[in-house]
């Protein structure tokens, strides 16, 4: 079996002079990671394909990657990626009357599975979001989101116990949105403060953790366990992260949200789930589901 990523970002190149003058990400001088520079660590991850993420909002970032240049790398990387296209409520007008299923159906045409990562730093319930959220729902296109605080410097906000999320829930029912950022899995535990929630909590999962309770009623909620973020929330407390795992297998995707080319602590993801399987803490159902079978299914 071969893994599905459901979170990757990659640039591609016209030249060699082009690679090499690329802007680099402020905090680590290093730039977006290629096709071919991701491919030795799809290969030791046992990734057999990826969904690419476009990076279109400028909060957090001054190196974006429109959705021309995702789908050029979909283009030559066929068997190698699918992808989301990804839209900024704020698009054209930035109006709340913004017909942005102009955008989403020219790029689902083009083959895109969805919307995402969206990371455009406005509350959940702000009307420019809400539009982006009526004309997906209306095209049948999941959203795959970055949760943050206020005070944080890109991804869609929500306050402590996720009441904007829940409301967004409730609101479109039919819209598929997968959760994602240390904002959201910080809601695995039911400790979760303002000045917690932004960080990548470790030790034993506390009961009454939001996560749960808003997957339990919302069938329109699911995640993905990639970055830091994910590998974290399930490995802090590995007997609640296997039951955690095995309780919501349906609605969990893995993921790796590579952005440069180099080693990360989260690729140890792969090993905390092949060891729950093999040690049976991990059904069989589970385990495939995660890694491939819920990827395949809303990539359809």
């Amino acid at each position: 079996m071969k893994r599905i990523d459901m979170h990757i970002h990659s640039v591609m190149y016209s030249d060699d002079w082009e690679k090499q003058n690329d802007i680099p990400r402020v905090y680590r001088k290093e730039t977006f990671a290629t096709p071919d520079e991701i491919k030795p660590y799809y290969d030791k991850l046992g990734i057999g394909k990826g969904v690419l993420l476009p990076v279109v909002s400028i909060e957090g970032q001054h190196r974006l990657i429109n959705n021309e240049e995702t789908y050029r790398i979909v283009r030559a990387y066929p068997d190698m990626f699918d992808w989301y296209c990804n839209i900024d409520p704020r698009w054209h007008y930035n109006s709340e009357d913004t017909d942005l299923g102009f955008f989403i159906e020219h790029y689902k045409k083009l083959g895109a599975k969805g919307i995402g990562e969206v990371t455009s730093h406005l509350m959940f319930d702000d009307c420019r979001m809400r539009n982006l959220f009526y004309h997906a729902e209306k095209l049948n296109m999941p959203i795959l989101f970055h949760l943050a605080t206020e005070k944080e410097a890109y991804g869609i906000i929500d306050m402590v116990g996720l009441p904007l999320l829940e409301k967004t829930l409730n609101d479109f029912p039919d819209l598929i949105f997968i959760g994602h950022s240390a904002s959201f899995w910080s809601h695995i535990s039911g400790d979760v403060t303002e000045e917690t929630m932004h960080l990548y909590n470790k030790g034993p999962v506390v009961p009454g953790g939001r996560i749960l309770k808003l997957l339990r009623k919302y069938g329109n909620l699911m995640c993905d366990i990639s970055a830091n973020s994910g590998y974290t929330a399930i490995t802090r407390d590995p007997d609640f992260g296997y039951a955690f795992l095995e309780e919501f297998q349906d609605r969990i995707f893995y993921g790796t949200d590579i952005c440069a080319p180099r080693e990360y602590g989260f690729f140890d993801t792969v090993n905390f789930l092949d060891k729950g399987f093999n040690n049976r803490r991990l059904s069989r159902s589970a385990y495939l589901k995660i890694n491939r079978l819920n990827a395949e299914d809303i990539l359809k």
